[in-house]
């Protein structure tokens, strides 16, 4: 098998995984749609680097490292769910809330920097992304990959994953869903926040023992 295939054939399984709904999609659309397209690309770029980070870890080996450390890996998920249940009573909260449309009155890079940050935490969030990415390497990469596919896979990543949720916060930050939100934000926030904090509550219920 060529390395040339290799790389699409990882490419293809990684925006298969992309596109499938989760809680960064929920993030993503939701602050694209609810505060401005920049936002929502910030947020994207944010994904974008959360996905490089787990790829980078799996490539060099560390995804192995929280399957054979049991404590370490449901850890890191309990916290990856608490976080998400955080966000998910965060958004529920400000549900009622009236929308600002007018500009922020403060620097524009702090909106952007928040936005990003708030991406990149969500993404990191849920280490079972690490093993995702860990699955796909082990399955399609060979056994001794040439070194300019190593150094190609993780900014092809970043593309994959930035690019998808770029086009969310493009679709979900045009006029018309933006219309349909301020008509109804109580209940698509409270629905968003509802959809967060359960993925975050089975992130945590999946990581303690069996027997509680």
């Amino acid at each position: 098998m060529s390395s040339f295939f290799v790389f699409f054939s990882i490419m293809i399984a990684i925006a298969i995984g992309a596109m499938s709904p989760g809680p960064s999609f929920v993030l993503v659309s939701r602050t694209a749609i609810s505060r401005s397209r920049k936002a929502g690309f910030s947020a994207a770029l944010g994904m974008g680097v959360g996905a490089v980070t787990f790829a980078t870890m799996a490539l060099l080996g560390l995804n192995a490292l929280l399957m054979q450390v049991a404590w370490l890996y449901a850890s890191l998920k309990i916290c990856g769910g608490l976080y998400l249940i955080y966000l998910g009573i965060r958004i529920w909260r400000g549900a009622a809330d009236e929308l600002a449309t007018e500009a922020p009155s403060g620097p524009a890079t702090t909106s952007a920097a928040r936005n990003f940050w708030f991406g990149l935490a969500t993404q990191l969030s849920n280490p079972k992304t690490a093993i995702f990415y860990g699955s796909i390497f082990a399955a399609l990469l060979p056994r001794s990959p040439d070194g300019w596919l190593l150094a190609v896979v993780p900014p092809a990543v970043f593309v994959v994953e930035a690019g998808w949720y770029s086009v969310v916060a493009l679709a979900f930050s045009s006029s018309r869903p933006r219309a349909l939100y301020l008509k109804t934000k109580t209940w698509i926030d409270r629905t968003a926040g509802l959809v967060m904090g359960g993925l975050g509550l089975r992130l945590v219920t999946e990581s303690l023992p069996r027997h509680i």
